[in-house]
């Protein structure tokens, strides 16, 4: 027997490559749980950006405005605030607003909000300012300017009240005074239109005789 010798090849037989269980990426928990949470920080975004636009664009002076100024808005300048509650909001004249004879009553400083009291059309700005001396209890606790008022009368031999003026727009009204609850009077600054003006010195007649009673009208 002749031996047949088998040259080598230097090389092994090919291995088998090792089989690996290959999830779907989108099955692995940690990809899950990523996406949640950029979904809920996207969401948390978007509710903080909408909070931070939660204000109310109201008017402000561009420059000093003298009592008695007409305004356009070339005297105003736009400025956007965030107000605690509407009824703030609601003291300063909004952008919106027409500005079509408003005038202004008082003087209004440059950067100063444009408040409401403070602007009047022209036949408001046409009344008669009348002080008012009036005890706690005879007006409402939470008056302010803007309100419309009965203004009556009554004597103080405690006869019959008398009616003055009917729907009186108060122009201001201050904090109470005094420490008495009895004593402690509000004064009030009304605003007479020219027809009420005739009945000035009958109603002056009356109320030194009696007390004034403030009755707000309802809308």
């Amino acid at each position: 027997m002749v031996d047949t010798a088998v040259r080598g090849t230097g090389f092994g037989a090919p291995s088998v490559p090792a089989q690996r269980n290959r999830r779907a990426r989108w099955k692995d928990g940690r990809l899950v749980l990523g996406v949640l949470l950029v979904a809920i920080t996207a969401l948390a975004g978007a509710k903080l950006l909408s909070a931070a636009d939660d204000t109310t664009t109201i008017w402000a002076a561009k420059r000093d405005l003298p009592a008695g100024t007409t305004l356009t808005g070339d005297d105003l300048t736009t400025a956007r605030v965030r107000f605690t509650n509407g009824a703030d909001a609601g003291r300063y004249v909004a952008a919106d607003a027409d500005l079509k004879g408003l005038i202004v009553t008082r003087a209004v400083d440059a950067g100063e909000f444009v408040p409401r009291e403070a602007a009047v059309s022209e036949a408001e700005n046409d009344r008669t300012e009348l002080p008012l001396s009036v005890a706690t209890g005879r007006l409402p606790s939470d008056i302010a300017a803007g309100d419309d008022v009965d203004i009556w009368v009554v004597p103080k031999d405690a006869s019959q009240a008398k009616l003055l003026w009917a729907k009186v727009r108060v122009l201001q009204a201050d904090a109470v005074k005094g420490v008495a609850g009895g004593s402690a009077r509000r004064q009030v600054l009304v605003g007479l239109a020219p027809n009420d003006l005739q009945r000035l010195p009958a109603a002056l007649s009356a109320m030194s005789t009696g007390e004034p009673v403030l009755v707000r009208r309802g809308n």
